[in-house]
């Protein structure tokens, strides 16, 4: 509740929640007959200290499942088919000095004389988020952490993304899943995650990636023009190490500055699926946009430390990703919050102020 009603700190919440309405709501979503206090937020953090972080994913997992389930968002699919997940990786926290075994240290070097002038200890997140619409939902998360601080290499985005794309297939076996990903996944590592797992994939690709594929794709594009449409060029079944790539390079045209994006996909491309499969490329940036950057800037401040135990930090973010689930089925389901064209700021106000003021009942509950 402290998430979904916007607010930021422990102690705020302490503050905000202790109200008797409040008191007596957790007690009846709780199944209490009555509560005399909300537990202090030093206590929730013990709490969280010792929690098993696979708890809180069991949590997400049943939500996402049942919301499959329900079949509600069928209308979502790539091509009436496929999933599209997207991943990637974000910074969360950074401290000057090392926080636990488990941070990434980065040094910064004198340009001139390449003395290191200070070193940056921090925690980095991947994600993958299932992209519905304006939605995304966190499907599953993995953090980028050293095992301890003896390692003699540090643990990077793409080790991640293979350990997170392999829990994705045992959670989700019999998913039909297109994988969603900047330049960073076009390497031969994750086409052959795909390929082993039988997805899909669409991938950005920009020069200096693949060099050899980038050249492939640059000379076929200059005798292969979609007459057609000289914005949209498609390229099937370009070699590339014992394997058949397709691509397509798209020029958008709709701004005052044009913008060009190639992909790359093991989706076979025709003149009916190719708009579809560059909209679902372009998605990708949603993962950012209305993932991170909303969830940093506007909603919770995923920055901002609840705790500096790490197994906490970890359940934190973990909560927060559940909320976020919720918070944005409640905007993009509500047609009374769609009436109101209420802000999300001004929806968390709202939120909170119920659940100071509203007392629940036990046909609420149900």
């Amino acid at each position: 509740m402290k998430n979904v009603s916007g607010i930021v700190s422990m102690n705020k919440m302490t503050k905000d929640f202790n109200n008797d309405v409040v008191i007596e709501n957790i007690a009846t979503s709780l199944g209490y007959d009555s509560l005399e206090e909300i537990p202090h937020y030093d206590t929730i953090n013990d709490f969280l200290k010792s929690l098993e972080i696979v708890e809180l994913e069991k949590i997400r997992d049943y939500m996402i499942r049942e919301l499959f389930k329900k079949r509600s968002l069928e209308k979502y699919r790539l091509l009436d088919k496929f999933w599209c997940i997207a991943i990637d990786g974000s910074q969360l926290f950074s401290f000057k000095e090392k926080h636990c075994e488990h941070c990434l240290k980065k040094e910064h070097k004198n340009k001139d004389t390449g003395e290191v002038e200070r070193t940056e200890y921090y925690h980095t997140v991947l994600e993958a988020k299932l992209v519905l619409g304006d939605m995304v939902f966190s499907i599953l998360t993995e953090f980028i952490e050293n095992e301890n601080e003896s390692v003699s290499k540090q643990d990077c985005e793409i080790n991640a993304a293979k350990r997170l794309m392999k829990k994705l297939k045992y959670k989700f076996r019999k998913l039909n899943i297109c994988i969603l990903g900047d330049s960073l996944y076009s390497c031969e590592s994750i086409y052959e995650l795909c390929d082993e797992y039988k997805w899909k994939y669409i991938f950005r690709f920009k020069e200096g990636r693949a060099k050899t594929l980038w050249k492939e794709i640059q000379e076929i594009k200059k005798i292969q023009i979609d007459e057609r449409n000289t914005n949209l060029n498609v390229i099937n079944e370009v070699s590339y190490k014992e394997r058949l790539i397709n691509a397509v390079d798209f020029t958008d045209t709709s701004d005052k500055i044009p913008k060009n994006f190639v992909f790359v996909t093991n989706i076979k491309l025709t003149q009916k699926n190719v708009l579809q499969v560059v909209g679902a490329g372009r998605s990708r940036w949603k993962i950012e946009n209305e993932g991170f950057n909303n969830q940093k800037n506007i909603r919770y401040d995923i920055e901002h430390a609840c705790c500096l135990d790490y197994k906490a930090i970890k359940n934190h973010y973990l909560l927060i990703q559940i909320s976020d689930i919720l918070r944005q089925l409640l905007e993009n389901g509500s047609g009374a919050l769609k009436e109101l064209k209420a802000g999300i700021k001004e929806i968390s106000s709202r939120i909170l102020e119920s659940f100071r003021r509203d007392t629940l009942t036990l046909e609420d509950i149900s």
